[in-house]
């Protein structure tokens, strides 16, 4: 049995057609089970397009089972995934999380049911990510995956105990926000991290992911991620929740044409990948590609 794969969808017909496509062209899709989600329309000039979202979904086949759920008033980004993947979870061992706005390599679901057997009985790893940016690998480094301590919401997966252990309203946030030791180590996944974790907690974004991350980062845990990118982003536009920025995301697709994947034991954030992954999320950088965005960049 393969872990079953959750698509959380909203009011993007076009990139979910994509999305759709991708998936279904999986190696592994016909033996997979898909649960699908959809929120309910947030305002009225939402409801046409959640309806061809629905239309969309009614008629999508090629996976073992498929399961529906759409629901009747509007829950929310972060509260519609955190219901779905618990709900699955509370059923299943493992599952696999993809987005409307995500495209998949054939090999992503070879690759995230591999890596979810591999590390099951790692504690210290909290989720798989399909994601990962562009980075050159070194000619030395000969597997398929490496470590660092940030979470990925793009196309990942995770373990039901990892996702039950996760304390959603946050009850340490007030003593971590005081502390400064804490906040630096934080940051050891990224400079972000801290400055959008006080949004969400200061109500300024409606995010899962970066509670995750935290849960994860308390738990001294890491996140696997491919050494070639299993997943793209396409959802950079006006209709992204979040994601209405220059595309400094932009990464290589794998061809998916590898099935078998070499996965080492990890259980330490591999140096080479790390240090450019700060880099990456580094202030400097980050106002680069800000101003990248103001200029009008995609």
């Amino acid at each position: 049995m393969y872990a079953p794969v959750l698509l959380f969808a909203y009011k993007r017909p076009v990139e979910l057609r994509e999305t759709l496509r991708a998936l279904q062209a999986n190696h592994l899709a016909s033996q997979s089970d898909l649960y699908i989600f959809v929120d309910a329309p947030k305002r009225p000039d939402d409801v046409a397009k959640v309806n061809e979202v629905h239309k969309l979904l009614d008629a999508v086949s090629g996976f073992r089972t498929i399961h529906r759920d759409y629901a009747k008033n509007n829950i929310g980004c972060a509260d519609s995934i955190i219901r779905g993947v618990s709900q699955v979870l509370s059923k299943h061992p493992t599952a696999i999380i993809v987005e409307d706005d995500l495209i998949t390599a054939p090999n992503f679901l070879d690759f995230m049911n591999q890596c979810l057997v591999k590390y099951a009985d790692n504690k210290r790893i909290y989720s798989v990510a399909g994601y990962t940016l562009p980075f050159s690998q070194p000619a030395q480094y000969t597997s398929d995956t490496y470590t660092v301590p940030r979470h990925s919401p793009w196309g990942w997966a995770t373990w039901a105990d990892r996702w039950q252990s996760i304390d959603w309203d946050m009850k340490d946030y007030p003593e971590f926000a005081r502390d400064r030791q804490q906040q630096k180590a934080f940051m050891q996944g990224g400079s972000d991290l801290v400055g959008m974790l006080r949004d969400q907690m200061e109500g300024r974004s409606d995010a899962w992911d970066i509670r995750f991350c935290y849960n994860r980062f308390k738990g001294n845990g890491l996140s696997i991620y491919p050494t070639k990118s299993k997943v793209q982003n396409i959802g950079f536009g006006k209709d992204a929740t979040h994601t209405d920025i220059f595309n400094r995301y932009k990464t290589q697709l794998d061809e998916g044409t590898q099935r078998t994947f070499d996965l080492p034991e990890l259980n330490q954030p591999t140096d080479y990948y790390h240090r450019q992954t700060l880099r990456h999320y580094s202030v400097p950088v980050r106002i680069y590609n800000r101003l990248k965005t103001l200029a009008g960049m995609r």
